[in-house]
């Protein structure tokens, strides 16, 4: 694949567990013979951006073509950085302040203007957060502990492999909980005020592969089948993203609590996703019901079966699991406000009061 996309001089940025653990890493690397000309492993959670400027240096002096990611959505993210950061010659954290989305007067989110990236990224997914499939990195800006977008369309992908075979290596929990992760994406896509029959088609699918498949991942980690159908159902859950619905206030809570708190992407689904669908079921019941319907229960409250999912998963469900506690509410409230997602919320958020009445409902 690699061969078809002309590279010769390809950037392989992989998870530091598996280059370290594994063969998966140097099978790749003697698979590509001379091309490879950097590997780079270590990339934090949440995609620090003084991460993605070490990245991008050691691209930018490889004078690469390709960048490979394998890895989770941290590791595929920074990619998509620094693919960014190299066609805008961006040298230092501060100037990502002038790529990064921001809001308009009437608080609609506002691209700035920025030159696209040239170079061509491949990844190998190995967890199920999905963000190989957007044309969005999420970067984490260490001066204010706040987790920024970043967005054009040539960020996408040129190719995304699906190998259930590498995910072996994935931690269970991580796997599990970042199933989750792709389970909140289907979910918030389909009861957005902005849903449309497209999305949702794609949506749905992706949520009955999703519940489906994890819980025979936890019985059986061999599953391949499973591990495969939950892939694509990642793949699926991003289809309400990729094509302009928003997110609703599980997302805008978890960019919080993740990049303010450290709180693994994964965790922050599992414990905010059914809150806020227990506060917006006055707003949205007939669309909760189809989620329901999905879950192969219909008649029941989402809320509930997620709940009792994520338990047989065994991935944490409070907020006390994850060393958040009452007096950190205020502000995780005022900063969730100025998250895209929150805005964007099926029940009108009206201030910092109504997200620390969510939290409390997840504490």
């Amino acid at each position: 694949m690699a061969g078809h996309a002309g590279a010769r001089r390809i950037l392989i940025m992989a998870s530091g567990t598996l280059r370290r653990k594994t063969a998966e890493i140097a099978n790749i690397q003697d698979a590509l013979g001379h091309r490879v000309v950097a590997i780079l492993d270590g990339i934090p959670a949440h995609s620090p951006r003084s991460a993605v400027i070490a990245a991008t240096a050691i691209a930018r002096q490889a004078d690469v073509d390709l960048i490979i990611t394998v890895g989770g959505g941290s590791v595929t993210d920074a990619g998509k950085a620094v693919r960014l950061c190299l066609a805008n010659d961006i040298q230092e954290s501060a100037a990502l302040d002038a790529l990064r989305v921001c809001k308009d007067a009437r608080g609609a989110a506002q691209l700035p203007a920025c030159k696209p990236p040239t170079i061509a990224q491949i990844a190998v997914p190995t967890t199920l957060s999905a963000g190989e499939f957007s044309a969005i990195a999420g970067l984490t800006d260490e001066r204010s502990r706040t987790k920024d977008l970043f967005r054009h369309p040539d960020m996408v992908l040129t190719a995304v492999v699906l190998d259930p075979a590498i995910t072996r290596h994935t931690p269970e929990d991580l796997f599990l909980s970042t199933g989750v992760r792709a389970i909140d994406h289907c979910v918030e896509g389909i009861c957005s005020p902005r849903s449309h029959p497209y999305a949702d088609a794609q949506a749905l699918r992706g949520l009955a592969l999703l519940a489906a498949g994890l819980p025979r991942i936890k019985e059986n980690p061999g599953d391949l089948d499973a591990r495969l159908n939950c892939l694509l159902g990642a793949w699926l859950s991003m289809a309400p993203v990729s094509c302009g619905v928003p997110m609703g206030a599980s997302h805008g809570i978890g960019y919080v609590l993740g990049a303010a708190h450290g709180v693994a992407h994964g965790h922050t689904s599992c414990i905010m996703l059914p809150a806020v669908l227990r506060w917006n079921q006055s707003a949205n019941a007939s669309r909760q019901a189809e989620v329901a319907a999905a879950l192969g229960a219909p008649g029941a409250t989402p809320d509930s079966l997620l709940e009792t999912l994520i338990a047989r998963l065994g991935m944490p469900s409070r907020l006390s699991t994850v060393g958040i506690t009452p007096q950190h509410f205020p502000c995780i409230a005022e900063q969730a406000m100025d998250t895209p997602w929150v805005p964007c919320n099926p029940r009108p958020i009206r201030g910092p009061e109504d997200v620390q009445e969510i939290l409390a409902m997840a504490a």
